[in-house]
């Protein structure tokens, strides 16, 4: 029977046009989560607009094929088919970063390394479950803690004009950096319902507006690019396969997969519907195909977002075919190469601005997941988490402290996410041993309840 908290049963499909408007209405809530991280990754790269264009056309096309991927499912194996909305994950950004900019690398090997990741997480499933545990609130708390604080630098970088700025510091970047800011900040506090998740989006609208206004915004060859245009595999080149690139993004996606983790039981509370264990293996081959998948076609890892999950509570609307829909709608953006064209012209001080919120709440979500940490009885769970952070924090506090390590390490010893994790998993390990019930995982829908370690939000902020 239906409950009464909600206008549809997971399984059933409301009549077409309702479904496209609830569908869109998703779409809209992550839109600027999705382009985000391209825009970051790619503006580091310093790659030109008509590259960032392909990144974001790439990336939407990439959260539309993987979100059909969790919601509607492959056969008995794959998706957890509920209602799933995919983006990419902010955990990768930093090493995405580092692997791309390594002169040996670049984006050929930073797309084998996602490629191979996603491969490897889907053969190794069975025991990538099994390895879980070693990722308590204590650890993921700690990793997302330090990548908050540390993408906090680039959010900063890009409100004062960009890395290189001939002008950097600008009061003008500044200022619109702080419009940005401000308009977010106003549109959370004053709006309400659905209107409110749009905040982010509605600081970055803004501030472009008066970059526009101010002739700062230069859209120049976008008569030349085309109305539609297929996303095309590998159209960075050939992937390359290094082994400690792959190694690097192959501890992503198992963090992005622990983000999973934790939205799938808050979803399935949400929804009042306990999740299998079966149900849990297919949600995260999908994570793992979606890597892949992003990887062929120029993309990043995916993970669940987290303010969709948010949408189901507030509208009452638990089918997994609007979000089915919203993937198809994410499907045709990533063939307009036009819209591609005009948001690859957002300044990086209009991005500045949204990025100081978003990455901010990635810090928070740390130390919100952290609550749940036992520093008062247990001490030896303080000096994990300082010594983890203190490591952590190497690259963004001293950029050169590794320089006379050998170049192919600096995807590992340039990533302070990478360094927190690790450093924190084998801290936790000889501290406090490995606890199997932090996941405990059934295939009896009676006894597949979230344990309270788990019950954790999205790692990875999202507008």
């Amino acid at each position: 029977m239906k409950d009464p908290k909600f206008i549809d049963d997971i399984d059933t499909c409301p009549p077409i046009g309702r479904t496209a408007t609830l569908g869109l209405q998703h779409v809209l809530v992550m839109y600027a989560g999705a382009v985000t991280v391209p825009l970051i990754v790619g503006g580091a790269l310093n790659l030109s607009p008509e590259h960032l264009a392909i990144l974001i056309n790439a990336d939407l096309l990439c959260c539309g094929l993987v979100s059909l991927l969790q919601a509607l499912g492959i056969g008995k194996w794959i998706g957890i088919r509920l209602p799933v909305m995919m983006g990419v994950s902010y955990a990768g950004i930093a090493p995405m970063i580092a692997i791309g900019m390594n002169p040996e690398m670049g984006l050929p090997g930073l797309y084998g390394a996602i490629i191979a990741a996603g491969l490897i997480c889907f053969l190794f499933m069975p025991v990538i479950i099994k390895a879980l545990p070693l990722f308590p609130p204590l650890v993921t708390g700690a990793t997302l803690l330090s990548l908050g604080t540390g993408l906090l630098g680039v959010a900063i970088a890009w409100a004062g004009g960009g890395y290189g700025a001939a002008d950097f510091g600008n009061p003008f970047y500044i200022g619109v950096a702080g419009l940005v800011l401000l308009v977010t900040l106003l549109v959370a506090r004053f709006a309400r319902g659905f209107f409110s998740s749009l905040a982010v989006l509605a600081g970055i609208a803004a501030g472009m507006l008066v970059a526009v206004a101010f002739g700062k915004v230069s859209i120049t060859g976008l008569d030349a690019v085309p109305m539609v245009e297929m996303v095309r595999p590998f159209q960075f080149g050939l992937p390359t396969f290094e082994p400690v690139a792959i190694i690097t993004m192959t501890l992503i996606v198992l963090i992005t997969m622990v983000e999973s983790i934790g939205l799938f039981f808050s979803l399935g509370e949400i929804l009042n519907h306990k999740i299998t264990r079966s149900e849990f293996k297919r949600g995260l081959r999908a994570d793992a195909l979606g890597a892949t998948i992003g990887g062929i076609f120029n993309a990043f890892p995916y993970t669940s977002y987290a303010q969709n999950i948010g949408l189901v509570g507030i509208t009452g609307v638990r089918s997994r075919y609007v979000c089915a829909a919203a993937g198809i709608f994410l499907i045709m953006l990533g063939l307009l190469p036009k819209v591609a064209h005009v948001i690859a012209t957002i300044p990086h001080y209009v991005l500045g601005g949204a990025a100081i919120a978003m990455f901010g709440m990635v810090a928070a979500s740390g130390v919100r997941i952290l609550q749940s940490v036992d520093f008062r009885n247990n001490r030896h769970n303080t000096l994990i988490l300082a010594i983890s952070l203190g490591v952590g924090m190497i690259p963004t506090m001293s950029p050169n402290f590794f320089s006379a390590f050998p170049k192919y390490m600096a995807p590992f010893l340039q990533s302070g996410v990478l360094l927190t994790v690790i450093t924190a998993v084998i801290l936790n390990v000889i501290f406090n041993g490995v606890r199997h019930s932090q996941l405990d995982l059934s295939d009896d829908p009676a006894e597949a309840a979230a344990p309270p370690e788990l019950g954790m939000a999205q790692s990875s902020a999202r507008p």
